[in-house]
């Protein structure tokens, strides 16, 4: 074998990428710009520099970050090798400590006589490329990804409302209806009554809120106003805003509610909800103290929680086809953050089906394709199905297919799409490792 593959960028997700192909004996050109040019974000040269906080979230195997772990640990997961090495002590959360962690995977990677290191800013995509640039990618590269997905399909900035578990909705507390009877049921309406909705406004707005980079603030405020912004600016903005109760009747008391919150179906399945009108950059703790404050959610549980920042990503359902590769070209592939999806495991994770898939498409193979019941595969099938509002997404359960039967206590649920999915995973893996 003597074609090389080009990593372009050495975060989480090229790294992940270039190990992935380096050990498989692939000649690799890992591309990085860093040190010689840096981004608004980042601090240091260094390889996997954690920009943010240094947790890579939950080990325990009942959540869906715990799964995702054990998952890409049978896989051989470089990023979870350098994070298990730079462990710190997080009880049940899997932390870092961020040098040491970075220095593992720079160390292991240079290791490998089939990896190039190119110090350069990337400006073009050849075939058999990993674009894995991350969420401040360059213009150089931003139009290169426009060429190649005929330019419609680019975004760059996140600003979604929080996703909140469908099963986790008290529908004692909410209804179903469209307003003025038009749409049929397609929202489910949280109402609340006077003293709910002004004790909501007053712990909304004096909320701790996430401080922006000054690169992120004109884009992200540009494109929608947070909601705690609109509820500052008086406290009945929101009652004639995206909480306005107009055309809306409560079946349990034939009346219009004072308020009401508006959840919209997330995907097909009806698994998730999200929040309408509620962009917001309050802290995630803030916005799980704060949203369950809504009667209908008062034991919610997020899937995601609301950001607004800069993040340069592709509306994945209408650019990716197998494997993380563009459907316009197979051979040139999309990771990490700018694939539409969200958060450092999950990064790393696109990261490792890139990589394994490019080898396996250099080499004639068929693609690497998780079952939907898996946490990998569930991320593949996220990016993958059709979603007109499409937003990058971190793993979570309702990312899978809903169990068979129904199970009312939160933690048996989890533990029982935890056990489906590795009961699911184990055989597809042991399959794969034969190849």
């Amino acid at each position: 074998m003597t074609e090389r593959i080009k990593v372009v960028g050495a975060g989480l997700a090229g790294c992940e990428a270039a190990y992935q192909l380096a050990k498989r004996g692939v000649p690799v050109d890992l591309v990085e710009m860093r040190p010689k040019k840096s981004t608004p974000a980042h601090k240091t040269g260094k390889f996997a520099e954690l920009v943010c906080s240094n947790s890579l979230k939950s080990e325990d195997v009942n959540t869906a970050q715990g799964q995702l772990k054990r998952e890409m640990r049978r896989l051989d997961s470089l990023i979870l090798r350098a994070a298990d090495y730079a462990r710190v002590p997080a009880g049940s959360a899997l932390a870092v400590d961020r040098d040491l962690f970075s220095d593992y995977v720079e160390r292991t990677l240079r290791s490998y006589k089939n990896i190039a290191f190119i110090e350069e800013e990337a400006d073009r995509i050849e075939p058999f490329t990993i674009v894995a640039t991350g969420p401040l990618t360059g213009e150089a590269m931003c139009e290169a990804i426009k060429e190649k997905t005929n330019g419609e399909f680019l975004n760059f900035f996140d600003a979604v409302a929080p996703i909140v578990e469908a099963d986790s909705v008290d529908y004692d507390l909410a209804f179903f209806a469209g307003r003025y009877g038009k749409g049929g049921e397609d929202y489910l309406n949280c109402p609340m009554d006077k003293e709910q909705y002004y004790s909501f406004v007053r712990e909304l707005v004096s909320a701790e809120r996430v401080l922006l980079h000054d690169f992120e603030k004109r884009d992200v405020f540009n494109a929608c106003m947070p909601v705690e912004v609109m509820a500052d600016r008086g406290e009945d903005a929101l009652r004639f805003g995206p909480l306005r109760p107009v055309g809306l009747i409560d079946p349990r008391t034939d009346r219009r509610p004072y308020a009401v919150v508006q959840l919209r179906k997330e995907n097909v399945e009806g698994t998730m909800y999200n929040l309408v009108g509620f962009q917001t950059n309050l802290k995630f703790g803030e916005q799980k103290r704060v949203f369950s404050m809504i009667p209908a959610l008062h034991d919610a549980e997020f899937v995601r929680y609301g950001v607004m920042h800069r993040n340069t990503f592709i509306d994945a359902p209408k650019v990716l086809g197998e494997g993380f590769s563009l459907q316009s070209d197979p051979t040139v592939f999309i990771a990490g953050q700018l694939s539409g999806v969200e958060g450092y495991v999950e990064s790393a994770a696109s990261g490792l089906l890139a990589g394994i898939n490019a080898y396996r498409r250099l080499r004639g193979l068929p693609v690497f394709d998780p079952p939907a019941t898996t946490m990998l595969g569930g991320l593949v099938k996220y990016v993958r199905t059709e979603n007109k509002d499409f937003q990058p997404m971190h793993a979570g359960y309702p990312l899978t297919p809903e169990l068979s039967e129904k199970i009312r206590d939160k933690q048996r649920r989890k533990q029982a799409y935890s056990e489906r999915a590795e009961r699911d995973f184990a055989p597809f893996a042991e399959e794969y490792e034969k190849q």
